[in-house]
């Protein structure tokens, strides 16, 4: 990774990602997750406050070392305990059916080779077992998808890669997970063409 990969975005992601007025949909993510939990794009861990009592154990796969060291404070006030165990989502080193749940949280617009992460999850996630998610992605408008297209480049470059438009219904289902809950809206307060969200929990065949 560069210095800025390193460095730069990590902050810039957490203060984008971070913001207190997403925090009700990290809560939605969050919610129904039970058990052993695999957490990729785990960042600087603003998911963990929102851990249910129902998970056991968290798996952090997050590849910048700056954000595990951001995460250090939330990790501390945690109850449930999360351990760094990864560095790429699309190649996860665990074993098959290693857990019950996996979460999510605006990474699937980021990762180069999503369908081999999500391939990955379902291999580590025990049948049956639940991907619970909040990304945005295509907007449901064409003439917003118009709008996304044409920021896509610049948003890939400054973004540390991330798509605006990634339909994630689509690539979730394309992988063999199914869509047991969505819902897909616009975000209050963010412009269209990157506020389409998507907040699904999705179950491994």
């Amino acid at each position: 990774m560069g210095i800025y990969e390193e460095h730069v975005l990590p902050r810039m992601v957490d203060l984008t990602c971070g913001s207190s007025f997403l925090n009700p949909l990290r809560h939605r993510a969050c919610a129904e997750l039970s058990g052993r939990v695999v957490e990729i794009g785990f960042g600087s861990g603003r998911n963990v406050p929102f851990y249910p009592e129902t998970v056991t154990s968290v798996s952090a796969v997050e590849p910048a070392g700056l954000g595990w060291k951001m995460a250090a404070e939330r990790l501390a006030a945690s109850k449930v305990p999360v351990e760094r165990a990864g560095l790429d989502g699309q190649a996860l080193p665990f074993d098959d059916n290693s857990f019950e749940s996996a979460l999510s949280t605006w990474t699937l617009c980021t990762i180069p080779d999503v369908s081999a992460a999500l391939r990955e999850l379902r291999r580590v996630l025990t049948p049956g077992g639940t991907l619970h998610f909040v990304e945005h992605g295509l907007a449901p408008d064409p003439g917003i998808q118009i709008w996304q297209r044409r920021f896509n480049p610049l948003q890939k470059t400054i973004a540390g890669g991330c798509h605006l438009n990634r339909d994630m219904r689509a690539i979730v289902e394309d992988a063999g997970f199914e869509l047991s809950s969505i819902d897909q809206f616009y975000q209050p307060g963010v412009p269209r063409p990157w506020g389409a969200m998507t907040v699904a929990v999705a179950t491994s065949a």
